[in-house]
């Protein structure tokens, strides 16, 4: 496995594998790999003649108050289990061969960069955009592949790509979950002993959600409601971000659950916040 700092060196690379005719496969990352990340390296390697995985903390999509200092990092056993994983490529610039002090150009998705997670972080999705935007130009992927955890940011990137004409394809993985229903995530190593046992109720309250829905709940107001009374007795030490149910392609709410919708939410912890979400199909 190559690890390579530069971005011009990693695309004289992939330029080179593309004119070949290899497939190259793409997984975007800011690192810490967990199991999640691990299976879309997986998947990625069953499809690719060359897999790349990028590392890197992207501070445009941090804002001043969240937590891009003490995000979790561990570079060296991150190396170690892409390796192990069959990556040909590991991408780990610094921030500023990535973006220069007079950086100026962003790519913005706005209908797609509203309520959810942009509600509370009002650059963060314009920051995605723009570096998986160079990651796109930089790797010339055939594919790349995403988590289906952070649904929003998903739809907004395959969005982009439709929108800008990127020649690849966006591919979106299910998401990856300990035994007890909690989804992955980096940040949860934030959690205190406490939290971590309370926080596989996010996931009851999504199938719960589910439930009630399949069972006629239709209207979006009450179904809410409901979740936000499980969420208030089953993790009183969290705070309720947002629970939301939108149109799964435009992220636009909906007040009637009818045929597919996505509900999301998002909780805060004494240090961590929690995305989860689940498709209702009615």
């Amino acid at each position: 496995m190559d690890i390579i700092r530069d971005p011009l060196a990693l695309q004289r690379t992939c330029l080179n594998w593309r004119s070949g005719g290899l497939v190259v496969g793409l997984v975007p990352t800011m690192g810490y790999f967990h199991a999640g990340h691990l299976s879309l390296m997986d998947y990625a390697r069953s499809r690719a003649d060359r897999l790349v995985v990028s590392l890197f903390v992207n501070p445009t999509q941090f804002g001043p108050n969240e937590d891009l200092a003490r995000y979790p990092r561990d570079p060296e056993r991150d190396a170690a289990l892409a390796r192990e994983h069959g990556v040909d490529l590991l991408f780990t610039p610094d921030p500023g061969a990535m973006y220069a002090p007079d950086h100026a150009t962003w790519i913005e998705v706005p209908s797609l960069a509203r309520g959810l997670c942009a509600a509370t972080r009002p650059i963060h999705f314009r920051g995605v955009a723009t570096v998986v935007g160079k990651l796109f130009l930089l790797t010339q992927p055939s594919f790349a592949a995403f988590g289906e955890k952070d649904f929003q940011q998903l739809a907004l990137i395959r969005r982009m790509v439709r929108d800008l004409n990127f020649p690849l394809e966006v591919v979106g993985r299910p998401i990856v979950r300990e035994d007890d229903g909690l989804a992955l995530s980096s940040r949860n190593v934030y959690l205190t002993p406490e939290e971590r046992r309370a926080a596989p109720a996010i996931r009851k309250g999504l199938l719960a959600a589910s439930e009630w829905a399949g069972g006629g709940l239709r209207s979006v107001a009450d179904l809410t409601a409901r979740l936000r009374a499980f969420y208030a007795e089953q993790m009183p030490m969290s705070r309720l971000d947002y629970a939301e149910v939108v149109d799964p392609d435009s992220m636009e709410p909906v007040t009637e659950i009818r045929g597919r919708a996505l509900l999301a939410v998002a909780l805060h912890m004494s240090k961590a916040r929690l995305i989860d979400n689940i498709l209702l199909e009615v």
